[in-house]
């Protein structure tokens, strides 16, 4: 039983209208001008508005975003004449669900608002917890936290719509199982979902791999074929690690967004294309326009609707949960876990998130071979990066010293946190690069980009002045005090 609201001067087309919902037990209210639909909608809550456009005083179009805030952005409709349609598209592209035009019938009518209800249900169900505060997650995600109650939300909300999706995060967060989400729970179910993983094509032929290539476009197509794209029409693609994508490709990649066309290498006739663009990236996207190696109007079209995983150090609540889950997958004789694995589980840091967790978990079930997972069976390092490459393991790293320094601030602005970094970081690695090097200070500042006086101060600095001094077969030019 939904409320809907009828906004419109012509008395034969409200009264139609209200009558034909009403059979189907909808509770249905009337307003000739949009002056009195505000009185209404500050009264009593409607699921659905019904607006035409042309009204006496203020305009459909321009009462519709009082109305939607009124009525919490309940779906409008908008009713046009056939000569207002570019004006009721605009209302479409401006926020409104769909739109009608006169003359119609009841049949279409009654679709059309159906259809605008099931996604204010969605949306309901999506933006207000159940009783108990939880959100179902999507079928293979795990999390009972503020912070993945969020993640399900966001799916919940983008999944009926059409719209691209930036799923944004660090490796092993689970990205891909967003994009699955989504796709699973969209019209586009029944078709394909194709993942793309843009850093693993060949950086000369992704343009070929993607939009496909005509017999003879390059050495070696001896062969027309079709591309990525092209294999998931009517479906949904989902291109991880976006930010890979060469600048080139970047531009007829904008292309099918804007154009739902496709014209593959070599070819010169646009072909139709329907297909759903989900996107991934553990990058900054935005440092990579302010850089200029990703374009700033692809990345807007991306980012339509973000959805943001953290890190699974930031949902240490889900961490037993998901140790649990995968155990069931591979050997749930080992449940439930010991209090000693449960502490050993939720103290360590999992670098590389909820990927590295799985792995270690499948390393340890090896290892106990049926008995009780203990601690002693996770593999060496697990929980501090294993299986992650050595940058991200910096990164993550710095992240969590962060995380531990605004921790420790309390309610007090922390001070100095760049200085105190690189007084974390530049010891080491002067050391390290010295003992390489047997001392030599003029390799030394050309590894390090640094000009040979800075890589003199900071050593002194430090402490390491004399690190391999003695000895030095090639020195280092014995002229440093002139700099």
């Amino acid at each position: 039983m939904s409320q809907l609201l009828i906004v419109d001067d012509e008395e034969a087309v409200c009264w139609a209208l209200k009558k034909a919902f009403s059979k189907l037990g909808h509770h249905v209210a009337v307003a000739p001008s949009a002056e009195e639909a505000f009185v209404l909608a500050a009264k009593q809550r409607f699921d659905a508005i019904v607006l035409d456009v042309r009204l006496p005083g203020l305009d459909g179009i321009s009462a519709m975003a009082k109305l939607r805030s009124l009525t919490g952005n309940a779906p409008v409709v908008v009713v046009t004449a056939f000569g207002n349609l570019a004006t009721a598209v605009g209302a479409v592209e401006g926020g409104a669900f769909d739109y009608l035009a006169k003359p119609f019938d009841l049949a279409q009518a009654i679709d059309t608002v159906t259809r605008a209800l099931k996604q204010r249900a969605m949306q309901q169900a999506a933006v207000e917890p159940p009783a108990n505060g939880t959100v179902a997650p999507p079928e293979e995600m795990v999390g009972t936290g503020a912070a993945m109650q969020e993640v399900f939300k966001r799916i919940a909300l983008v999944a009926p719509r059409d719209a691209c999706v930036l799923i944004t995060g660090e490796s092993g967060t689970g990205k891909e199982l967003v994009a699955r989400a989504v796709h699973r729970y969209s019209a586009r179910r029944d078709r394909p979902f194709l993942p793309v993983h843009i850093a693993a094509l060949n950086p000369n032929l992704v343009e070929s791999e993607l939009f496909g290539h005509v017999k003879g476009a390059f050495t070696g197509a001896s062969q027309t074929r079709a591309g990525l794209l092209a294999l998931a029409d009517g479906g949904t693609v989902f291109l991880d690690e976006i930010a890979e994508i060469p600048l080139p490709v970047q531009v007829k990649l904008l292309r099918v967004l804007e154009q739902n066309e496709i014209t593959p290498v070599g070819g010169s006739q646009p072909a139709p294309l329907n297909v759903r663009i989900l996107a991934a990236t553990h990058q900054n996207l935005e440092r990579n326009v302010a850089a200029g190696t990703f374009r700033n109007d692809l990345f807007f079209r991306l980012n339509v609707f973000e959805i943001h995983l953290p890190p699974l150090r930031q949902r240490r609540e889900d961490i037993v949960p998901l140790a649990e889950h995968f155990l069931r997958r591979f050997d749930v004789r080992l449940l439930p876990l010991v209090p000693a694995t449960t502490e050993f589980l939720t103290a360590q840091r999992w670098v590389g998130n909820v990927r590295e967790l799985r792995n270690a978990l499948e390393h340890a079930v090896i290892v106990a071979r049926g008995g009780p997972l203990l601690p002693e069976h996770f593999p060496v390092g697990a929980g501090v990066g294993m299986g992650t490459q050595p940058g991200e393991q910096l990164a993550a790293a710095v992240l969590i010293w962060l995380e531990d320094r605004v921790r420790t601030a309390g309610t007090q602005t922390p001070t100095e946190i760049y200085a105190d970094l690189l007084k974390c970081v530049e010891p080491p690695l002067l050391e390290d690069l010295m003992r390489r090097l047997n001392g030599n200070r003029l390799i030394a500042a050309q590894w390090l980009g640094l000009n040979r006086a800075t890589v003199r101060k900071k050593l002194a600095e430090y402490g390491l002045a004399n690190v391999h001094r003695a000895g030095s077969a090639g020195g280092d030019g014995e002229d440093d005090e002139a700099g």
